[in-house]
């Protein structure tokens, strides 16, 4: 009866948690469209001659909405009459979508304010739920767009939202759930991969800049050609900045080696600049090297991908030090591997058609600059990581340490002795008194010690004049003290078995008391 009166509440619990979910990816979806509508239609207000009305802005919005997320648009007011496509995606753009989806996917799992027990669904059900939500508001701005002077393309519409955003809904998840991997190579890996890919950027960001900045004259005079008036400058300058982060993929990418492409039949490389390129006139545009052979300024270029592949090898040999070398060159590959998997994904992003005709190729090849970049990383991740491994195991030398110096024990004050030297004011000896050198019987040398001192008169215990008791003593070099107390003798109290005990002292008699003398000049009784 419980169990049947619990299991509804569990599954409407459970219903309410998914529609919840599902409520969340939609309002993400509106929060992106959002903002960028506030950006554009303040761009169109401020215009002092704005083009087109209010159903075109909008329709502008959907269309920079959609390219944020990988669509690819047509553009209908070409001279020609024929759609052109437009598929150079601005990345920092694409930052937008691509953090509200994890956003909503990570609150979507969190308990609660104060850690209260609501319903939540399960890691999966949450991914399919928040994107489910984002996907249907995006399928409506792709129907919207179709009527206005941006359409989508339909093909690319229906293969990178899709993509781009349950991949970001995971990632919130997984977030959520507190980043578990399953092992410790597991852990070294992303963060390795991700060291790599950040170090590429950003020497791809300094590849980019310092050409521009020593081309800056050329890059304003562009800047100011293109708009006039405060407001389109502002416009073109939110433009220069949202592609910033393709700037930096270019250059990665002409560090690699492949290059980038100017147009159908024009590629420049770190080499030179080959064929006839079709530059458009923008900004960023200023940094694209001359024609010509390369010098060693575009030579050094080629630094980029080497210092990350290092990089993304110590990362994994610092880690690997009780590993073996199999799981230490698997796991540096699979950080390659994944380097390049998200590097090849921002080259296609950050490149693609401009127009028809010569703009048909702009930017990086995807599959050249994939193919390079796991090239660079497995070539010097893998000999790194397995050098760094081997410089961590090795076993430290033993340190050279010195032979201590003795030292002379430092001198300690003598007690008088109490036997028969200080008795008869003899010269006072390490040894208690002589009467136990005897009783212990260290050697003949104390005995002939002995017999010398009374045969030449002197007190016993007094050595002769001018000669040294220990002198030549063969007990002073065997048992010497060992720990330099001059007053310390083993065995001082305890004679051996062998040896008679000495003998008690006996008290001295009583001396007779002397009798009384008679008086003299007293005579004896009856003298006469």
């Amino acid at each position: 009866m419980t169990h049947v009166t619990e299991h509804p509440l569990v599954q409407g619990g459970r219903s309410a948690a998914l529609a919840a979910a599902c409520v969340r990816g939609g309002v993400a979806a509106g929060l992106g469209l959002g903002a960028l509508a506030v950006l554009v239609i303040a761009a169109w207000i401020s215009s002092p001659f704005p083009d087109g009305g209010p159903h075109d802005v909008l329709h502008t919005v959907a269309g920079l909405w959609l390219l944020a997320h990988g669509v690819d648009l047509l553009r209908t007011d070409t001279l020609s009459d024929v759609p052109a496509p437009l598929g150079v995606v601005p990345l920092l753009l694409a930052a937008l979508p691509v953090w509200l989806v994890h956003r909503a996917a990570r609150d979507t799992l969190d308990p609660g304010a104060g850690g209260r027990n609501r319903p939540r669904p399960s890691p999966s059900g949450a991914i399919g739920a928040v994107a489910g939500g984002y996907l249907l508001v995006t399928a409506a701005v792709v129907l919207y767009s179709e009527s206005g002077p941006l359409p989508a393309d339909l093909v690319t519409a229906g293969l990178w939202p899709p993509a781009v955003v349950t991949g970001a809904a995971a990632a919130g998840v997984w977030t959520a759930l507190g980043r578990p991997f399953p092992g410790p190579r597991w852990v070294v890996l992303p963060r390795a991969a991700g060291l790599g890919l950040v170090t590429l950027l950003a020497g791809g960001a300094t590849a980019a800049t310092v050409p521009l900045v020593l081309r800056a004259d050329r890059a304003q005079g562009l800047f100011l050609g293109l708009a006039g008036e405060w407001s389109g400058r502002a416009a073109l300058l939110l433009l220069v900045l949202a592609l910033l982060p393709n700037a930096a993929v270019w250059g990665a990418a002409y560090g690699l080696g492949p290059g980038f492409a100017l147009g159908t039949g024009a590629l420049a490389t770190p080499l030179g600049l080959a064929g006839d390129p079709a530059v458009p006139p923008f900004p960023l545009l200023a940094a694209v090297p001359a024609e010509g052979r390369g010098t060693w300024l575009h030579w050094s270029a080629a630094a980029v991908p080497l210092v990350a592949a290092v990089l993304l090898g110590h990362r994994v040999g610092r880690s690997a030090r009780t590993w073996s070398v199999r799981d230490t060159v698997l796991t540096a590959l699979g950080a390659a591997g994944a380097c390049a998997a998200a590097f090849t994904a921002l080259a296609g992003a950050a490149g693609g058609p401009l127009g028809s005709g010569r703009l048909s190729a702009f930017g990086p090849v995807w599959w050249q600059a994939g193919a390079a970049a796991a090239l660079w990383t497995v070539c010097a991740g893998v000999p790194t990581a397995l050098g760094v491994r081997a410089w961590g195991r090795r076993s430290p030398r033993p340190k050279h340490v010195p032979a201590p110096v003795p030292t002379a024990p430092a001198p300690t004050k003598t007690e008088p002795e109490t036997g028969e030297g200080a008795a008869t004011g003899g010269k006072p000896s390490r040894m208690p008194s002589l009467k136990w050198v005897r009783l212990r019987g260290r050697g003949r040398a104390r005995n002939r010690f002995r017999l010398r001192g009374r045969r030449s008169g002197a007190a016993p215990g007094t050595p002769e004049p001018g000669t040294d008791p220990y002198d030549g003593d063969p007990y002073d070099d065997l048992y010497g003290d060992p720990f330099g107390d001059t007053g310390y003798e083993p065995y001082d109290f305890l004679p051996a078995a062998w040896e008679p005990t000495a003998k008690p002292k006996p008290e001295p008699e009583p001396k007779p008391e002397p009798k009384p003398q008679p008086e003299q000049g007293s005579e004896a009784p009856g003298g006469a």
